[in-house]
């Protein structure tokens, strides 16, 4: 496993790939980069090199539940310094789900090592709404609320990050419950802000502000609903719109899994767009 230091926390990479053009992938959710594993062997082998990461407070990531910035804010600066540290940058910044709206702030915040976005499942929406922030940050405060830092450690979330490094169990113990509690809150605070629809939190001069090449996939459940993904490809400027096969389904969210059979095609236009906007040399 390869490990780099940023900002007082380790972050867990995986590079596939030993030649072409850089892409970052960062996976949905709070999930390991591990999702991407098959379709990030497929873009290798197109010629990329491809770097997969678990971010803070994910995977076999360290734990460090701090910062005055929101906490997308943070992984897209830990995000850009592991791109630096690999010499990766200019690079092609994708991801689905919470990664595809973590790949546009990426990009507004340091426009200068992005090369293109490839966003696939927008996140938008009333019933986004919803789910998320409990999901994110409401279970937590609640359980530290009710049995402190023991009761955050027990919940099956935390237990696979402390299962994956045990020292998070050490620095979430070490926490006082009510600086876990105001943090938390910071964050699902800033998380709050900005529009619900096309895209969580991203306004609609923010989507227009983007400039460089944009490759959308929409995605096909009640938290990726594919009208809202067609919607922030037109407000994209140039935005490249690529629809699958598939249908909308009424369920909360598929796992990116369920979009497995569609994974060479999805390697392939992603190889597709890189080569046809960005270089064709390291």
């Amino acid at each position: 496993m390869d490990f780099v230091n940023t900002e007082g926390v380790r972050l867990h990479y995986e590079i596939l790939g030993d030649q072409g053009p850089w892409l970052a992938l960062v996976s949905g959710g709070r999930r390991s980069g591990a999702e991407f594993l098959p379709l990030a062997r497929l873009i290798a082998a197109r010629g990329f090199r491809v770097v997969l990461h678990d971010r803070r407070n994910s995977g076999a990531s360290q734990v460090l539940i701090e910062g005055d910035r929101g906490e997308e804010e943070i992984w897209a600066d830990d995000w850009v310094q592991l791109m630096q540290h690999l010499n990766a940058v200019p690079a092609f910044f994708g991801g689905g789900s919470s990664g595809a709206r973590l790949a546009l702030l990426t990009s507004l915040r340091h426009p200068d090592v992005v090369l293109g976005l490839l966003l696939l499942r927008i996140t938008g929406g009333a019933f986004t709404a919803g789910r998320l922030p409990d999901n994110y940050y409401g279970q937590f405060i609640r359980a530290a609320e009710q049995g402190g830092m023991a009761a955050v450690c027990a919940t099956p979330f935390y237990q696979e990050l402390i299962a994956a490094d045990p020292s998070n169990q050490d620095r979430l113990m070490a926490m006082d419950p009510r600086q876990y509690i105001a943090v938390m809150r910071h964050w699902l605070a800033v998380f709050l802000q900005g529009p619900r629809e096309p895209v969580l939190g991203m306004t609609t001069q923010a989507l227009q502000a983007i400039r460089v090449p944009t490759w959308v996939v929409p995605g096909n459940d009640n938290t990726h609903v594919s009208r809202h993904g067609r919607e922030a490809a037109a407000l994209i400027p140039g935005c490249e719109l690529f629809e699958l096969p598939v249908a909308d389904e009424d369920v909360p969210a598929l796992p990116f899994s369920a979009w497995g059979p569609h994974e060479e095609t999805l390697a392939t236009a992603m190889a597709d767009f890189m080569r046809r906007v960005g270089h064709d040399g390291d």
